[in-house]
């Protein structure tokens, strides 16, 4: 019992000795009873668990279209939002789609160069670019880097007729949209002696082309044919010398930033012709960019898409948030690279994979219901089945005229 006594106090003068408090060796009292904190919210996903996708979008956000070129890529930013918000797994993680933005100017070169760029910074698909111009040059290196590619609006057939296995589109091409116009130049706008400008692009030219034979077949006359470039503005010597021929119909294959001028001139010269172009011309831009020059009824144009049906409110639920969301209306094709972002993503979460390798052949397995309608492609790449929209401008509005496929 002594030895137990001495053991203690040996320790006491210890513990006194080093500078500790006694009270450090007394058991500790039991905390006091606090009440439950409230529920915290939901941490976020690990780092590890978080799939960062990368999508590349190229459109001419400078230079005389930059107007469609921004519209496209308002579009893209959307389908990114909307995607991040629904919290989509691709295999076992939550996605996170990442925007990489591109201006090529409508610039063939610039296109190419922005391209290797996307390529370069391992992007994991790439909805773009707008023109054909810039497309067509681009999708080499895309094919080749193996990037699925969905352009939203390139319609020359040669985009989606190279043998690439990485080229998509989800609107109709020339083929169909050249030729429709063609079509209903002679059987319902009844005319027979037609005159075509081009702006030589890769799309001007195309669309005239295809607009050429299609009114041709239909017993048209061609009376003349004339180019000009992307970045004209005086079109009275060509427009001249096309008046000399009598025309009833005038087709201008190009875009909208030289359509709206051309249309002022014709007026100024007297020339009373139907004015008709494809989509590159059929935008809400249109009307300030003629002025009162592109009168009522006497412009007809298509826009390479359309919807039909059951398809028409959620389109135009679309265009009412994106006028909420952006501050403008839709200029023409928004809806489409909206879809396109999220083919991509559903081909993604099919494969259960980002990597391009894996996912590319779920696009074109893709059974997807967009706000532009339904989409499936067929073996070139091509949206099957089509639609093209006619309109005309009435009260300097853009006006349906109808939905044909």
């Amino acid at each position: 019992m002594q030895l137990k006594w001495t053991a203690v106090a040996l320790a006491a003068i210890t513990l006194v000795a080093c500078g500790k408090k006694e009270e450090a060796a007394a058991p500790a009292a039991a905390p006091a009873p606090t009440a439950a904190a409230p529920a915290a919210a939901p941490a976020p996903a690990p780092a590890g668990d978080t799939l960062v996708i990368k999508i590349g979008h190229v459109a001419p956000t400078s230079g005389p279209i930059a107007h469609l070129g921004k519209d496209n890529e308002f579009g893209a930013k959307m389908a990114i939002e909307d995607l991040n918000a629904k919290g989509l797994k691709v295999g076992d993680k939550v996605a996170k789609f990442e925007l990489v933005a591109e201006d090529d100017a409508g610039d063939p070169k610039q296109g190419t160069a922005v391209a290797q760029k996307l390529v370069d910074e391992k992007v994991n698909g790439v909805v773009g670019h707008l023109n054909s111009g810039t497309t067509i040059p681009a999708s080499k290196l895309y094919s080749d880097a193996g990037i699925p590619q969905i352009s939203p609006s390139a319609t020359n057939p040669k985009y989606t007729r190279q043998g690439f296995k990485t080229t998509f589109r989800v609107v109709a091409d020339d083929t169909q949209l050249g030729g429709t116009l063609g079509k209903y130049a002679v059987e319902t706008l009844k005319g027979k002696n037609i005159a075509v400008i081009d702006d030589r692009t890769a799309y001007g030219q195309g669309v005239a082309e295809e607009f050429e034979k299609a009114a041709k077949a239909a017993g048209a006359t061609i009376v003349g044919h004339e180019f000009t470039t992307d970045k004209s503005t005086d079109f009275n010597a060509i427009l001249t010398k096309l008046k000399a021929a009598k025309p009833d119909v005038l087709f201008f294959g190009g875009m909208d930033a030289v359509g709206g001028p051309m249309l002022k001139q014709v007026k100024q010269l007297g020339l009373n012709v139907k004015f008709m172009g494809g989509d590159g011309l059929c935008t809400g831009e249109l009307p300030k960019l003629a002025g009162d020059a592109i009168g009522e009824d006497m412009v007809v144009c298509a826009e390479a898409g359309g919807v039909d049906g059951d398809f028409k409110q959620p389109l135009e639920d679309f265009k009412a948030k994106f006028k909420t969301k952006n501050g403008v209306e839709v200029q023409i094709y928004a809806p489409y690279v909206y879809d396109a972002v999220n083919v991509l993503a559903e081909a993604m979460v099919k494969a259960g994979s980002s990597d391009p390798a894996k996912y590319l052949p779920e696009v074109g397995k893709v059974q997807y219901k967009g706000v532009t309608g339904p989409i499936a492609f067929d073996e070139k790449g091509d949206i099957k089945n089509g639609a093209l929209t006619l309109y005309t401008y009435k009260g300097g509005a853009r006006t349906q005229i109808a939905v044909v496929r």
